[in-house]
């Protein structure tokens, strides 16, 4: 990984990755929307013949799960075209790649954590762009690593900020406690992915954080942490304000192809969400 190209910089996984390889000896080619256009085949293949990456990461994306419903052009450009032109690409100059997926190419059904090799079924758009920005990728090139993660948080618009700034405007919040997931932080998922990218052992992986929680349950450590009296209210889905897109209700994924190896191990979600609050100057311990 001598030299490594990152797409959606600018974002929160980007943003750790960044963080961690500051100072090692690498070359960081960063790229966002603003300065290469993922969509553009041409685009793609010219920048990648010029700068001649030995890793490509994807992390662009159109996360915006509601919007997706409503802007399924747009999504599938992003999600599935793009992941496209940079494997298309990684394979022209003999390159890795390393394509970002998530939990909603599953159901949410399952009463299990999911495995790698279990069947995807995707019930929104979101979803089913992700997934075809996977097959994507594997059928272009033979040199992919793809990363299915959950419950993403790190620098940037995320659970855990929200979660804070209603505790600071209002005395009550209401939270869903059955829907399940492992709330994964952007560093943890960053030090998973540069360490497999130097293992040569491709195909798909599932990357969160371990253990299991409610998004209320996560929300309940979020104030324990930062010591925040707010009257926090489990509900139901049915409870909640309806969605435009399906929410699963099981997003819990087992890092079965990563624990297996066993080089590497993701941290316990409430260890990983302590080290992230504790860098926002909460006195976690």
């Amino acid at each position: 990984m001598k030299k490594v190209l990152i797409t959606g910089c600018n974002g929160q996984l980007g943003r750790a990755l960044n963080q961690l390889l500051d100072g090692q000896p690498v070359e960081i080619i960063n790229t966002d929307v603003d300065t290469l256009d993922i969509c553009d085949a041409k685009q793609v293949l010219t920048l990648v013949q010029k700068e001649m990456p030995d890793t490509i990461i994807n992390c662009a994306a159109h996360t915006a799960v509601d919007k997706c419903e409503t802007d399924q052009e747009n999504a599938r450009r992003i999600n599935a075209l793009g992941p496209k032109n940079l494997a298309s690409a990684a394979k022209a100059v003999n390159a890795q790649i390393v394509q970002v997926s998530t939990d909603y190419v599953f159901d949410g059904k399952a009463d299990k954590p999911y495995i790698e090799g279990d069947t995807p079924c995707p019930q929104s758009v979101y979803g089913s762009t992700k997934l075809e920005g996977e097959r994507a990728v594997s059928a272009a090139t033979d040199k992919y690593y793809i990363v299915r993660t959950a419950w993403l948080y790190g620098d940037g618009n995320n659970f855990v900020k929200t979660m804070l700034r209603l505790a600071s405007e209002r005395d009550t919040i209401t939270v869903v406690k059955d829907q399940l997931g492992s709330p994964t932080s952007a560093l943890e998922l960053a030090r998973m992915i540069l360490h497999i990218v130097d293992s040569g052992e491709y195909g798909i992986y599932h990357g969160t954080c371990e253990g299991i929680a409610s998004w209320y349950e996560f929300a309940k450590e979020i104030f324990r942490l930062a010591k925040s009296d707010v009257n926090l209210i489990p509900v139901t889905t049915d409870e909640y304000p309806a969605t435009v897109a399906k929410r699963p209700a099981y997003s819990v994924l087992e890092n079965q192809k990563l624990n297996a190896q066993g080089s590497y191990r993701m941290k316990e979600w409430k260890e990983a969400l302590a080290e992230y609050m504790a860098g926002m100057g909460y006195q976690t311990a």
